[in-house]
C-alpha cells in the first residue's frame, strides 16, 4: 500500500485566532502569529485500486490576495489538482473510489472529473450544493460498528476505514489507513494546523461546536493510544508527516516553523474568495455590486461564514 500527497497550493498561512479560537474566542489569540498553510489531498494505491481522499479545488479558482488583516490564506497555486494528480503518475480513469471528508470546495472541487469512480459520502452531506450533479455517489451510513475510539465506521477495503467525525461540518468524516504497523489519519479540517492538535484547540470553523470538540477529543485519544501519522489538508505538516512516516507525540510537539508571508500583493481582480469553502464572489454575477458594499451581516452563501473570512482575488 502506498499513500501519496496530491499537492496543489503552497505558501499560505493560518493565523492563531483562526486556528485556535473556536472555543475561547479569536480575540484571546495573537493575530500576528501565522502558521504555515498549503493545500493537498491524498491518494491511496492499494496495488489493486487507486483511492482518492478528496479532490481539491475546482480548476480556475482564483488565487487570493491576502493582507495583514487576513485570518487565513490558502496559498499560491503550484498547479491544478488534476495536474498534481498527473504529476504523481496517475490518470483519472485509474481512480476507482473517492472518499470525501466533507463538502467544501477545496475537498470536493474536481469530483466531476472522475465519472468512473464511486464517490463515498457521509449520508448527512448528500444535500450539499457542492455535490449536485455528481455521478456515482455512494451514501455512507457507517454500518460496520466502532473503530477504536470512534463509534461509527465503514470499512472500504482491507486496511482502509471511513469514520464519522461530525463537527467541522455535520457530515464530516476522516479516513484511517493501516499500513506497516502505523495508522495514517487522512483528514480534512479536524485542525487546520498541527499546532492546534498539540494545543487541543478548535478552529473557528465548525457547524456543530460540541460535536467538533467531541471529535477532536476522540482524535487525540486515538493518537495517544497507537502510532499515528496525522495528515492534514491545510498545512505542509500534513505531507511532511506522511513523507517522514512521523508518529505524532502529543507530549512532544514538532517545533513550529513560522509562516513566511509576503504582503506585496498582486493586482486584485475585484473578486473575493472564501478562505473556508472556496466560494468565489464575482461582482459581475451579482449586478455589479462590489464585495465591499455588501451588508456587514452578509454571509457566504455556501458555508455561511462572515465577510471577514474572504480574501481579495
Amino acid at each position: 500500500m502506498i499513500i501519496k500527497a496530491v499537492k496543489f497550493r503552497k505558501d499560505g498561512f493560518y493565523s492563531q485566532p483562526f486556528a485556535f479560537g473556536g472555543e475561547d474566542g479569536p480575540d484571546k489569540y495573537d493575530a500576528g502569529v501565522r502558521y504555515r498553510g498549503s493545500l493537498q489531498n491524498y491518494l491511496i494505491d492499494t496495488g489493486d485500486e487507486v483511492i482518492l481522499v478528496d479532490t481539491g479545488l475546482p480548476a480556475g479558482t482564483p488565487e487570493e490576495v491576502p493582507d495583514e488583516s487576513s485570518p487565513a490564506y490558502t496559498g499560491r497555486d503550484i498547479c491544478t489538482y488534476m495536474e498534481a494528480l498527473e504529476a504523481l503518475g496517475y490518470k483519472p480513469e485509474q481512480v476507482t473510489k473517492i472518499l470525501l471528508t466533507h463538502k467544501h470546495a477545496d475537498h470536493s472541487g474536481e469530483l466531476r472529473s472522475f465519472p468512473g469512480a464511486q464517490v463515498f459520502v457521509n449520508a448527512d452531506e448528500l444535500g450539499a450544493e457542492e455535490l449536485k450533479g455528481v455521478d456515482g455517489i455512494v451514501p455512507v451510513h457507517f454500518t460496520d460498528g466502532a473503530y477504536f475510539e470512534f463509534p461509527e465506521c465503514q470499512r472500504i477495503t482491507d486496511g482502509v476505514y471511513f469514520i464519522r467525525a461530525k463537527g467541522h461540518t455535520l457530515g464530516n468524516s476522516i479516513v484511517v489507513v493501516e499500513n506497516g504497523g502505523l495508522y495514517y489519519m487522512l483528514h480534512g479540517d479536524i485542525t487546520y494546523v498541527d499546532e492546534a492538535l498539540y494545543e487541543n484547540k478548535l478552529s473557528v470553523v465548525y457547524e456543530d461546536k460540541a460535536a467538533a470538540r467531541e471529535t477532536l477529543d476522540r482524535v487525540r485519544a486515538f493518537i495517544s493510544a497507537r502510532p499515528t501519522v496525522y495528515c492534514g489538508t491545510h498545512t505542509p505538516q500534513g505531507y511532511e508527516n506522511l513523507e517522514a512516516a512521523r508518529v505524532m507525540d502529543l507530549e512532544n510537539p514538532v517545533p513550529t516553523i513560522p509562516a513566511e508571508v509576503d504582503f506585496t500583493a498582486a493586482k486584485a481582480s475585484g473578486k473575493y474568495v472564501c478562505s473556508v469553502c472556496g466560494y468565489v464572489y464575482d461582482p459581475a454575477e451579482h449586478d455589479g455590486v462590489p464585495f465591499e458594499d455588501l451588508p456587514e451581516d452578509w454571509r457566504c452563501p455556501r458555508c455561511k461564514q462572515p465577510k471577514s473570512k474572504f480574501n481579495r482575488a
